[in-house]
């Protein structure tokens, strides 16, 4: 599974990045207000530190709009992935832009027949928002699940990008049902590194080293 960090935050992407932890990078309207740079400074400085797909999102809500916004962001270097929201005008704009050769990740998805209506509309990606089915009492990785099933018994291409991950055990869950990509906080995948027991064995090995004496450097 490719890890996409979930940021606009250039010392957080490059920290995971010299770890060989970044196969992407997602950001959207949000993300970039906080950052509180120029969208396409920041966005063009993402994408010349890693290798893989960055996702800039349009801001318009009319077919036509985002399509002209597409192109625009899609100019700023190759690596960037065009995102749309899963709207009907959405689903126009992915259309065009992916039969121009873009890449495109629809975004804000939260059924199964919404990820259909993406893959046929040519998306590269699909990105289904587990943590917000989560807060209201739908189960977002059995959306995960479905959207895998249906894609394996089609063959659709559209990679499904598992969104909205609010802790480490998403990341693992989403490995096992078979997600393409989970993109999440740097905070989420530096978290897949604890464990209590690693704590409590280090914590051993620390006073038995202080106990024996045991010098290397």
């Amino acid at each position: 599974m490719k890890f996409f960090v979930d940021t606009a935050e250039i010392d957080q992407i490059r920290e995971l990045n010299d770890l060989g932890m970044v196969d992407g990078v997602t950001t959207n309207p949000s993300l970039i207000a906080k950052s509180g740079r120029d969208i396409f400074e920041v966005t063009a400085e993402i994408c010349a530190l890693v290798q893989g797909p960055v996702s800039a999102e349009v801001v318009s809500l009319g077919a036509d709009d985002m399509i002209a916004e597409g192109r625009k962001l899609a100019a700023i270097a190759p690596n960037i992935a065009v995102k749309v929201p899963l709207t009907w005008d959405g689903l126009r704009a992915c259309k065009v832009l992916s039969d121009e050769g873009r890449m495109v990740n629809v975004t804000l998805c939260f059924s199964a027949n919404q990820a259909i209506l993406a893959a046929k509309a040519g998306a590269t990606f699909i990105s289904p928002f587990i943590g917000r089915l989560d807060d209201i009492n739908i189960d977002g990785l059995q959306l995960i699940a479905d959207i895998r099933q249906i894609y394996d018994n089609y063959g659709y291409e559209t990679q499904i990008l598992a969104a909205s991950i609010r802790t480490a055990n998403h990341m693992s869950e989403c490995a096992k049902i078979g997600a393409d990509v989970a993109t999440a906080p740097a905070s989420v995948i530096k978290a897949m590194a604890s464990h209590v027991l690693t704590d409590k064995g280090l914590a051993g090995f620390m006073a038995d080293i202080a106990k024996a004496g045991i010098r290397i450097l």
